[in-house]
């Protein structure tokens, strides 16, 4: 691979099919997660989790825990209180309540599983039976379940706020009162997401290590964004950040649910030194369902005025969010962004929405792979509402008010900036691959024939990268930037690293074709180091569909500063008085001569060596070696599109849905790698599928989780999910490195909006419209069965 020459504005690659060594460990079992490294004398941490959703804590008796034979110890909340510092959420946003949390609680439990005392023993089997030993007395409270009451309960979940609504937020853009006034038709829908929760194929887990004579805390844990993870660690401990390691083996999967530093991993580094010892804890399957993050319980409705031809003339949102018993992130934010990108890629300037985010006596909630995956349903959905109340066709419906070629850039009613997307031409991809016009018509007939058949469209524009502006104009603490380093070692092997980490994207891969472009190498040439707070420069990780824009964007900007370096010292090796007409290309030197690109015999290893080993060769006032380190802030926000077309058919004795066809084609910028892009989608379509069709958290009335193993939560199968055709219609983006967006989200958001809309599509002769979900075979029967 060449390089660009110096000066030179790189065209958009393109990355070929490439599968690292490094990234192919995970399918021939050399991967090392957490449970494979191996620590002398190392103790064992268990937590005992509270049975109840609601209650205070009136005695904990564990002196018969702490009789048993390989006991170290027993903590409850007052003692791991006094060596962890509260997590206090606040930041200034309007609306927002400020909330603090201890690390353990000491006086009342808020949901079933929360934490009430852990056991640190010589073996794993001896800290679980002792946890039958620890005696709890609980004086039961009522449990707040419903997110639609929560907000009027008189029982507090959070004895220190007003109410159990922990945020509060509106906007309006344009004229929406008017528009409402002068509208054809007002189409009002409701949509309904469930609970569900991320199942990483690796649970959580960590070991932690306590030097007392360095004073130094080292943890390997699996965690998405290492330095963040870092930083917080070190200051709820009191330590500083040089007195803190993290060290992230491979990772069985992460989707959010190991961003941030939970107060497992925080309490269990706290033992650790206390006890001047090396403490390791594994998350058990059931604890990972009913105590790890929960997400997506959400409740939208829309109201939308339109014309008689069905154009959008404006829309009313409500969102309404379940954050569980305690806030780990901003009580708004996820449910916020839902809102802002609501509108998807269609033309609406008169828009208004009204956020609410509540407290329950639930599983606290977080970030899961696209946190916004309602809006496309949202929106896609509130498409073919206006389509059947005005008896017109969904997919013309959706292009008389989708965004076009010519209306870019395009600034949507929340301010968000739409530049080089192409929604309106993968939908005309998708409709023509699944044959549109033809599929129409087989429905027709077999509706005759009494079979259901249906087609869901849905269009999504993902958003991505989230560059520091966001976070600053959203009102968030925090930053959106990456930071890489490639060096060239003397031997000329070339070494990188970046602020990501990854749990199966194959970041491995994809990193180093970046690097490669950048520096004029082959692929195979470059290692890539992540996960080591100590090697890697302070990046903010692994999150929001980033990786490629952000960290890739880092690795070829930074890789184009050494090969500028290093065609700098070979034009003074040449005798050159510019490095213009110079690149590398496959790692050796060429020079322009006429039209053709001639060896000059030097090799990136030859410039290596002179520029660590005799560095008197170098342009005068050169520095020594070949260590760039570069930090690069992506736009605030970039953004991919795509179209999902999916058709089914149900079965009408059970509900049954079976999908016959799932289409994307999709539009993610310059394709780094198209086989980790097809995967990407793959995985993401299939998150979205099981999401919406299967999987999900089911609560009582009392709070108790009813979903604690995978015979009650439902995970989707391989069997469950169809074959699924992906084409790409990729354009670069003009304001990131190579046009690099992002993708790896979008296919959970198409998944959910494009199943549900074409479960509805077949039952609308029927009258039916389910804007519930997960769509079980059991929902639709109920469904069919009532209208019978």
């Amino acid at each position: 691979m060449s390089a660009p020459q110096s000066g030179e504005s790189p065209e958009p690659v393109g990355f070929g099919p490439l599968v690292r060594r490094e990234d192919a460990r995970f399918l021939t079992g050399a991967g090392r997660y957490v449970d494979d490294m191996a620590f002398a004398d190392a103790l064992h941490l268990r937590f005992l989790r509270s049975p109840h959703a609601h209650a205070l804590i009136r005695r904990i008796d564990s002196g018969r825990a702490r009789a048993m034979t390989g006991i170290v110890a027993v903590f409850a909340g007052r003692d791991v209180n006094a060596w962890i510092a509260p997590l206090t959420m606040a930041p200034a946003i309007e609306g927002l309540h400020p909330t603090k949390m201890a690390a353990m609680p000491a006086d009342k439990v808020r949901f079933a599983g929360d934490l009430v005392a852990c056991v640190i023993a010589t073996s794993a089997r001896a800290a679980a039976d002792a946890l039958e030993a620890i005696e709890v007395d609980y004086e039961p409270l009522v449990a707040v379940v419903d997110m639609t009451t929560a907000a009027d309960w008189p029982v507090l979940v959070d004895d220190t706020l007003p109410s159990n609504r922990v945020a509060r937020q509106t906007f309006t853009a344009g004229h929406v009162e008017e528009r409402f006034a002068a509208a054809h038709r007002l189409v009002e829908c409701r949509f309904r997401q469930h609970r569900q929760t991320h199942l990483p194929l690796e649970p959580r887990g960590c070991v932690t290590i306590w030097d007392r004579g360095r004073e130094h805390l080292t943890m390997h844990v699996g965690v998405q964004a290492p330095h963040p993870f870092r930083s917080a660690l070190a200051g709820r401990l009191g330590l500083s950040e040089s007195q803190v390691t993290v060290i992230a083996p491979d990772m069985g999967g992460g989707f959010g649910q190991k961003v941030a530093l939970l107060r497992e991993e925080l309490i269990v580094a706290a033992v650790a030194k206390h006890l001047n010892a090396t403490v390791r804890w594994r998350e058990e399957r059931g604890e990972n369902l009913i105590a790890s993050l929960h997400a997506r319980e959400e409740t939208v409705r829309t109201q939308a005025a339109v014309d008689a031809n069905g154009r959008l003339l404006a829309l009313k949102a409500h969102v309404l969010a379940d954050f569980g018993a305690y806030c780990f992130f901003p009580a708004n934010y996820m449910a916020r962004v839902v809102a802002m990108i609501m509108p998807g890629p269609y033309k609406l300037v008169d828009y208004a929405y009204e956020v609410d985010v509540v407290l329950t006596n639930k599983c606290p909630a977080g970030p899961m792979r696209a946190p916004m995956a309602i809006t496309s349903w949202v929106m896609e959905g509130t498409m073919d509402a206006i389509a059947r109340a005005l008896s017109l066709d969904p997919l013309a419906v959706r292009r008389l008010n989708m965004i076009e070629s010519k209306d870019l850039p395009y600034i949507t009613a929340t301010g968000e900036i739409y530049r080089d997307i192409t929604p309106m031409e993968c939908q005309a991809a998708a409709a023509n691959m699944i044959g549109y016009g033809e599929f129409r018509r087989f429905q027709s007939t077999a509706s005759a024939e009494g079979r259901l058949i249906g087609l869901g469209i849905c269009n999504v524009v993902e958003s991505t990268t989230y560059g520091s502006k966001f976070y600053k104009s959203a009102g968030i603490p925090g930053s959106g930037h990456e930071t890489a380093w490639v060096r060239i070692e003397p031997s000329g092997a070339v070494n990188v690293s970046v602020g990501l980490m990854g749990s199966g994207q194959g970041y491995e891969t994809t990193l180093a074709q970046c690097v490669a472009a950048g520096l004029g190498v082959e692929p195979e040439a470059v290692r890539v180091l992540l996960g080591h707070t100590d090697v890697a420069p302070y990046g903010m990780g692994s999150r929001g569909s980033r990786g490629a824009a952000a960290g890739g964007g880092a690795v070829y900007l930074a890789a184009r500063r050494a090969a500028e370096k290093v065609l700098s010292i070979s034009a003074h090796q040449l005798a050159l008085n510019a490095t213009t007409g110079l690149r590398i290309a496959a790692g050796r030197i060429e020079r322009l001569i006429g039209e053709t690109w001639e060896p000059t015999g030097l090799a990136i290893k030859d410039i290596a060596r002179i520029a660590y080993l005799d560095p008197m060769k170098l342009p005068d006032g050169m520095e020594p070696g070949i260590d760039v380190q570069y930090s690069y802030d992506p736009p605030p926000m970039t953004y991919s599109n795509a179209t999902h077309i999916c058709t089914v058919e149900i079965e009408r004795e059970t509900g049954q849905p079976t999908i016959l066809r799932y289409i994307v084609v999709g539009d993610c910028g310059t394709a780094i790698n198209t086989t980790i892009v097809d995967g990407q989608t793959h995985g993401a379509v299939a998150m979205g599928l099981g999401g919406a069709l299967k999987e999900a958290v089911v609560y009582d009335s009392e709070g108790q989780n009813l979903t604690g193993s995978l015979m009650d939560f439902g995970a989707a199968l391989a069997a469950d999910l169809p074959a699924i055709e992906v084409c790409h219609r990729n354009t670069p983006n003009s304001l990131t490195p190579l046009g690099i967006k992002g993708m790896s989200e979008g296919g959970t958001m198409g998944a959910i909006g494009a199943v549900a809309n074409a479960v509805n599509d077949a039952l609308a002769p029927l009258g039916i419209v389910i804007d519930t979900q997960p769509l079980t075979a059991e929902r639709i029967w109920r469904s069919l069965n009532r209208r019978s």
